[in-house]
């Protein structure tokens, strides 16, 4: 019984290490920080309590990037997950033939660097880009300087990239969804003469709840920690209209002089508000199945 136990402490020790030096360490130190003044030059750290805590509620940066954080995670999880269950749908119902080929297509900009991806849509979204060319051709209005550069335009034109981007990875997801339902559900409900929305409405959606509960609070967590579009395409701007949770964090953390237990503070933050905004989520999803 020792000898078995030791081997299974001894398979479980690279993982339970990994664990605590780049997960558990960073997160009591990072509690740590939140609670005190640290000065990033001398290394000096003062505990000053909740002040941190105080300082976020009490900062219109702060709120400001919560409000743009929101709207972006409440504006792209519907749509995002709308078309990639439209997406599954038409590759499903496609022929044998295309099917990879439409699947590779869709997953590709899920796989590709973002940071790539954020430079070419950067470009795109230009003054002279291909957005604005095709929007002039068939008379649509937009922003002359450019999209990225219009406070009303630039958090509604990273939120239109990270849509794209997802769908097809969610797309994929739910298209295994669709395999696990039997098939002997649909051929029934043709004999029954039931149309395709009905079909759809109450066997297909049904049945791939699991999968959609999954869809939604993984694509809410992720919206939530979005980043690196707003680092590379906007750095928080125009006049702080894509400034972002974690884009806050990485401000007050390395461009502002002395603000690590600050940055730590909104990051424990964003680390509660997730975990509230995902047990309500599943608690609603869950109760209507």
């Amino acid at each position: 019984m020792r000898k078995q136990s030791l081997h299974t402490w001894t398979l479980l020790a690279p993982w339970l290490i990994t664990l605590a030096v780049f997960w558990l360490y960073p997160l009591a130190y990072a509690l740590l920080l939140s609670l005190s003044d640290y000065k990033t030059l001398t290394n000096e750290m003062t505990f000053v309590g909740l002040d941190n805590f105080r300082r976020a509620f009490q900062d219109k940066d702060f709120w400001n990037a919560l409000s743009n954080t929101a709207l972006f995670t409440f504006g792209t999880v519907p749509i995002t997950t709308a078309l990639a269950i439209g997406l599954a749908l038409a590759v499903r119902k496609s022929s044998p033939r295309f099917a990879s080929f439409f699947r590779a297509s869709f997953f590709l900009p899920s796989v590709t660097s973002l940071v790539v991806i954020a430079l070419v849509f950067t470009n795109l979204y230009a003054r002279d880009g291909y957005v604005n060319a095709i929007c002039a051709m068939i008379g649509a209005p937009y922003p002359a300087d450019g999209w990225l550069l219009s406070p009303s335009t630039a958090l509604p034109a990273i939120m239109m990239m990270d849509v794209w981007i997802s769908a097809g990875y969610y797309m994929v997801l739910f298209l295994a969804g669709m395999e696990a339902i039997p098939k002997d559900l649909y051929e029934a409900a043709d004999l029954l003469g039931a149309s395709a929305w009905q079909q759809f409405s109450r066997i297909t959606l049904p049945l791939l709840r699991p999968t959609l509960i999954f869809v939604v609070v993984i694509n809410s967590i992720k919206s939530f920690q979005v980043f690196v579009e707003v680092y590379v395409m906007t750095k928080g701007g125009p006049l702080g209209a894509t400034s972002t949770l974690v884009y806050e964090v990485y401000h007050q953390a390395f461009e502002q002089s002395d603000s690590m237990g600050y940055a730590s503070a909104i990051a424990y933050l964003i680390f509660l508000i997730l975990m509230a905004v995902s047990l309500l989520q599943l608690r609603f999803l869950k109760g209507r199945t």
